[in-house]
């Protein structure tokens, strides 16, 4: 016998602010029956074990469509590419909001169809149901936490897959076809990994995410928000720091729960920063730290949030003797050979550059530097980026892997940026690389006390100004500009 909230069966809709109603309800209709049994379990005491298995299970999204057909759109989203029955479950409503709208707006009117919105079979993992501050297990005995998954239902790895994105999914004869990259287990897990890692809440996540790999863009970072929320005309609402410590505008009230923020006793691995805009369109920040593993954890988790785009902002080494510390290379190519994707996305697959990026990411350097012509293609150098697992690399005997850079065409070489785009690549999200020259080991400069000291100061603050202003033109640029067709398959999810 299993206990269930009160059934909803499917039902049309033709609106989508309608359908999204409708999946709010049932969302929150399982979350209330989960947690008022587990308030009933917790009170029960040991020995005492319900008579019935409890279970909710998530809404879901159904589009049916006879025909065939391409839409006259200039988005790469937004339909879906022949006749069937595609179905994707949906969770947190509530943060999704304006993402789901589009998504189910636009189905409606590419495809002239109803959307169903329903009861999925797919259960709501108990973990899943609480919020932030809610940690169901304290006032639970050892016993009865040894004897949760009796009685609810867990996190399951095998429903959390990431290979509708990898495309090799492939459903049974019979089962639907995907409307989105993730399921949602797969996105409540990616929410709850994003809060451990980098100490903030999903719902200060915004639209475009700058990362960095030096504690010292953080640093400018902090003071320009700081900057920012004193200044009662910033388009910015919000300052948002790790422990979810916020920082209103001035002239704003503060909202109910900024009380709740609290600076953590430790840094989180990979601490996020967010500048907040009304529209979501603002900055996150996040300084992944060292290495491709990191750069692929974290940013397996933010693409749930479906991101606008992402762009790496961080120090290399210069391979090239005409390039100066202080230079910026701006990555058209990568050579991957951080090893942390290989199975996710083989080798052979090429990862592209993005116009749209790559253009902005120019202009924002002439906007900065107020450089143009010659004078700007001195101090910036487009090239391919070699990304390499082994920070020791130079202490490989036999010249290998100089003649591997060589081979490549390589100007430049870290440990995080071809990670950052390849999983960009992989999951849909527009990418970017704009790297500065912090060292030159090929060629006698390596990174001493002194001159490191000496670049920081230099450049750090210029290099960030660049990525905000890069974030500004693409915003201007429009979003329907952004999402280009390079990143989209043939046989493509609908959803952004």
């Amino acid at each position: 016998m299993i206990s269930l909230p009160s059934f909803v069966p499917p039902a049309p809709f033709t609106d989508a602010a309608a359908a999204l109603a409708q999946a709010q309800r049932i969302y929150d209709a399982g979350l209330a029956h989960l947690r008022s049994a587990l308030q009933a379990y917790v009170s029960q005491g040991d020995g005492n074990a319900p008579s019935a298995r409890v279970r909710a299970c998530y809404p879901f999204v159904r589009l049916t469509t006879a025909r065939s057909r391409h839409p006259d759109t200039g988005l790469s989203y937004g339909f879906v590419s022949h006749a069937g029955h595609y179905e994707t479950t949906l969770t947190r409503p509530d943060l999704f909001a304006r993402y789901y709208l589009e998504q189910f707006r636009l189905l409606l009117e590419n495809h002239d169809a109803t959307l169903e919105i329903g009861t999925s079979n797919q259960p709501i993992p108990l973990p899943f149901s609480f919020s932030d501050d809610e940690h169901f297990e304290g006032g639970m005995s050892a016993l009865q936490r040894q004897g949760l998954a009796d009685v609810f239902d867990l996190p399951d790895l095998a429903a959390m897959d990431d290979g509708i994105a990898n495309g090799t999914h492939r459903p049974a004869p019979g089962d639907p076809e995907p409307l989105s990259l993730f399921t949602a287990p797969r996105v409540d897990y990616s929410l709850h990994r994003l809060r451990h890692y980098t100490g903030t809440s999903p719902e200060h996540f915004q639209n475009f995410v700058l990362f960095t790999n030096y504690q010292f863009y953080i640093d400018e970072f902090i003071a320009l928000g700081q900057a920012e929320m004193q200044n009662p005309d910033s388009p910015y609402i919000a300052f948002v720091q790790p422990g979810n410590v916020i920082t209103r505008r001035a002239g704003l009230e503060p909202v109910p729960g900024d009380e709740k923020g609290i600076g953590p006793p430790r840094m989180p691995q990979m601490p996020a920063y967010h500048l907040l805009r009304a529209d979501r369109s603002g900055i996150t920040f996040v300084n992944i730290g060292v290495g491709p593993s990191n750069a692929k954890t974290i940013t397996d988790h933010i693409a749930v949030l479906r991101p606008h785009a992402w762009i790496m902002l961080g120090h290399c080494a210069g391979l090239r003797n005409s390039q100066q510390l202080g230079d910026y290379v701006l990555a058209h190519g990568y050579v991957r050979e951080d090893h942390v994707l290989d199975e996710d996305l083989p080798l052979w697959i090429p990862v592209p550059a993005l116009a749209e990026v790559q253009i902005a990411l120019e202009g924002a350097v002439a906007d900065v530097t107020q450089l143009q012509g010659r004078e700007l293609k001195r101090v910036m150098r487009t090239g391919t980026v070699a990304t390499t697992d082994n920070r020791n690399w130079e202490l490989q005997g036999n010249n290998a892997p100089q003649q591997r850079f060589s081979q490549s065409r390589a100007v430049a070489l870290d440990m995080e940026s071809a990670t950052i785009a390849a999983n960009g690549f992989r999951f849909r999200v527009p990418y970017g690389t704009l790297l500065c020259v912090s060292d030159k080991p090929l060629h006698g400069e390596i990174k001493l006390p002194g001159m490191a000291n000496h670049f920081y100061r230099e450049r750090v603050n210029q290099h960030l100004k660049i990525g905000l202003r890069a974030v500004e033109r693409l915003r201007e640029n429009g979003l329907d500009k952004l999402h280009s067709r390079k990143l989209r398959s043939f046989a493509e999810v609908a959803f952004q």
